[in-house]
């Protein structure tokens, strides 16, 4: 089984995401069941086939321990890890080629808690890997892009899991920004030149630093554009999945 994780920052259309891909990858002849990590989300885009508010319901646990909603968030998210037995019980049975798992919509919940990490390395699966996606409208402009790129880069550390990196939402900028953006990922000089040309002060020496630092990790930021609207990228994400799970695939076998 394929695990694929959905992370981005609020709004970066993770639910959407997961709700098209799983159409696109069915209508290809693959099985695949959705996993909904998030516990205090009220309407989805889609069925989950696993659903943690099954486990864990928010608005109980702040009547019970009169907590707000923040709190009751932090709190159901630590104890979704309790829950982990279950959640691998109800996936054994589904028993998918893909498990796409649509993450919590405040990232930090799941990528910068302990109990997110736990849950990744726990949840069954042969090969997994996590789909990091930049919303094009934030990444917009220098400073926004280098902090995402700061927070994909945090979320690789943490999970150690192979990572894609997407830029989501592309239908909502011209295809001239759009090509801009791409070309930021994979062109350090040419990034640096726009922080110099559009920021000043503490914003751009902030800049900067961030994105030399994480030049000097050596990580691959080159971005597949997807858009949930027209499902632009969508085989090229799965192509570029299928390249990551054989290569997984031929390292363990090595």
């Amino acid at each position: 089984m394929h695990v694929v994780f959905v992370i981005g920052t609020a709004g970066s259309g993770k639910s959407l995401f997961t709700a098209n891909f799983s159409l696109f990858l069915k209508s290809k002849g693959i099985d695949v069941a959705c996993l909904n990590l998030d516990p205090g989300v009220e309407n989805l885009p889609y069925t989950p086939d696993v659903d943690v508010r099954a486990y864990v319901d928010v608005f109980q646990l702040m009547e019970e321990y009169k907590l707000g909603p923040n709190g009751a968030l932090v709190a159901a998210c630590d104890l979704i890890a309790m829950q982990i037995d279950e959640l691998n019980r109800e996936v054994d049975e589904l028993a998918p080629e893909y498990l796409i798992v649509d993450t919590p919509g405040q990232m930090e919940l799941f990528a910068f808690r302990a109990s997110g990490p736990l849950i990744a390395s726990e949840l069954k699966g042969e090969q997994k890997a996590i789909l990091y996606l930049f919303d094009a409208v934030f990444s917009n402009n220098p400073l926004s892009f280098v902090s995402n790129m700061f927070l994909s880069a945090a979320v690789y550390v943490r999970f150690a899991i192979p990572q894609l990196n997407l830029l989501s939402k592309v239908d909502m900028l011209s295809p001239e920004r759009v090509e801009k953006i791409l070309d930021w990922a994979t062109g350090v000089p040419r990034l640096e030149a726009e922080i110099a040309q559009q920021l000043s002060g503490e914003s751009y020496l902030l800049s900067k630093d961030l994105l030399r630092l994480i030049n000097r990790i050596g990580l691959n930021f080159s971005l597949i554009p997807v858009s949930s609207t027209d499902l632009t990228g969508y085989v090229d994400v799965h192509a570029q999945l299928q390249r990551l799970f054989a290569r997984e695939e031929e390292e363990s076998e090595q």
